[in-house]
């Protein structure tokens, strides 16, 4: 298992649908995952810092796994299957839970767990990105410090 970065979120065109980016720490790849709206909303105010008034799903979840005394260790983003991204949710208990990585990944942003990329996922679906193309992903960096998460609208799949 690789530890990945979140980058960021974006909207794809010209399909309008939300990714997310995450980075290798230490690497060179990038591991793009296509994300429903709502996720996307979620993952944007994580990074920004953006405490609703009431709590949003992953901010629930966070506040149940405090309440009950679980601490949520790392996430682990599995695989790809039939176009499908997995993760797992590994407590410190020991438990294992599946999940979504864009739920996954806005949990671990709340939590200050650590993201984790399977050596073969990074392999299959990672994109190699130089150092001498890291303007282009300063460019994305910056774009994603203009969008807010409004942006994103409410559709989700």
């Amino acid at each position: 298992m690789n530890e990945l970065d979140v980058v960021g979120v974006r909207v794809e065109m010209p399909s309008n649908q939300p990714i997310v980016l995450l980075r290798e720490v230490g690497g060179d790849r990038y591991l793009p995952i296509w994300i429903g709206a709502g996720e996307a909303t979620a993952i944007a105010f994580a990074q920004q810092g953006m405490t609703p008034a009431r709590p949003l799903t992953h901010d629930l979840f966070k506040n149940v796994l405090e309440a009950v005394g679980q601490e949520l260790t790392e996430v682990r983003i599995t695989g790809l299957k039939d176009g499908i991204f997995h993760a797992e949710l590994v407590f410190a208990s020991g438990i294992e839970v599946s999940a979504r990585p864009s739920d996954a990944i806005a949990l671990a942003l709340r939590t200050g767990s650590p993201i984790y990329g399977a050596e073969e996922l990074l392999d299959s679906a990672g994109i190699a990105i130089p150092d001498e193309q890291e303007d282009e992903v300063e460019k994305f960096r910056e774009f994603l410090d203009q969008i807010s998460p409004e942006d994103f609208g409410t559709n989700s799949q």
